[in-house]
């Protein structure tokens, strides 16, 4: 029974040798195919490319060429790009930047005007007087002594007209002789140490007249003597004044500061009161040039050394 089986088994191996044979075919006409797709692998021709890169671990460097070109292009920008790097650094630092820079516009514009200023100072020599001629500085000296209102002194002309202090002292010497010599009605005196336009004596009631509207405006008795008294013991407080006279001088106080001819200065130290002394008006008024001028005993005067013993 066995035998049959291996009979059976035996066309049933046939079977598959045949289809061997079919296989065989199939792989002759493979065959026949795969030369084919061979010739269509040709294109691993192109795989000598791949070739290359594989000899190319260059494949790094083909594309390091690649990123050289790359790198090339922006290293151009790069420079330009630096450029506008540090400009916007310099706004940054430049909070404190824009005020100097304002600053700056600023003193340009004030040294411009100064040049302006210059150059208009420039173009008036031309127009300005000859100073260098004596008639033409004593006609300037007398138009500053028109408009001062306090004695000018010899360095304060002379740095306004620009000339030596000697030579203005020698002109205004010169220009005092010359009006008490023609008689004019201005009498250019020396007060204190400075030199001032009054008018002469002889033609004061005119000018009182003009002034005062025909009041002659003299100072009384009880003036006069408290006028005396600070004059020759100034800074004096009204109290010692009064202890002096014996009598009230507030109001005559108040009068002669109306006038012009005390003032103000300071407090004494001792009773807090108020110190007085003469003004220069009180010298010009009198026709003096310091209290040094000053007679040795005043007549209306009482005795003077008293001042000091009252409390």
């Amino acid at each position: 029974m066995t035998e049959p089986e291996d009979e059976q088994s035996g066309p049933d191996q046939g079977g598959p040798e045949q289809s061997g044979e079919e296989q065989f075919e199939g792989a002759a006409g493979g065959g026949a195919a795969k030369p084919a797709p061979a010739e269509v692998e040709q294109p691993e021709d192109a795989e000598p490319e791949t070739e290359e890169p594989e000899a190319g671990e260059p494949e790094g460097a083909q594309a390091e060429p690649e990123a050289v070109p790359e790198a090339e292009v922006p290293a151009e920008p790069e420079p330009p790009r630096s450029d506008p790097e540090p400009e916007a650094e310099e706004p940054e630092a430049g909070s404190v930047d824009v005020a100097a820079v304002m600053g700056a516009v600023l003193d340009e514009a004030a040294a411009a005007q100064q040049a302006e200023a210059g150059d208009e100072d420039e173009a008036l020599p031309s127009d300005r007087p000859d100073l260098t001629d004596d008639a033409v500085l004593h006609a300037a000296l007398e138009s500053l002594l028109l408009v001062v209102d306090s004695p000018a002194e010899d360095e304060l002309l002379a740095s306004t007209l620009e000339q030596p202090v000697k030579r203005i002292r020698e002109a205004m010497q010169t220009l005092s002789a010359r009006y008490t010599e023609s008689g004019s009605g201005i009498d250019l005196r020396r007060v204190g140490d400075g030199w001032r336009m009054h008018t002469r004596d002889a033609y004061a009631p005119y000018v009182e007249k003009l002034l005062l509207d025909g009041q002659r405006a003299k100072l009384t008795r009880a003036a006069l003597e408290t006028l005396a008294v600070i004059a020759y013991r100034q800074p004096v407080t009204r109290s010692r004044v009064a202890a002096v006279r014996g009598v009230n001088v507030d109001g005559v106080i108040r009068t002669l500061v109306t006038r012009g001819l005390i003032e103000e200065t300071g407090n004494d130290p001792d009773t807090g009161g108020i110190l007085y002394r003469t003004t220069e008006l009180f010298l010009e008024r009198l026709g003096l040039s310091s209290l040094q001028d000053l007679p040795p005993i005043a007549p209306l005067l009482p005795e003077v050394d008293a001042i000091d013993d009252v409390g």
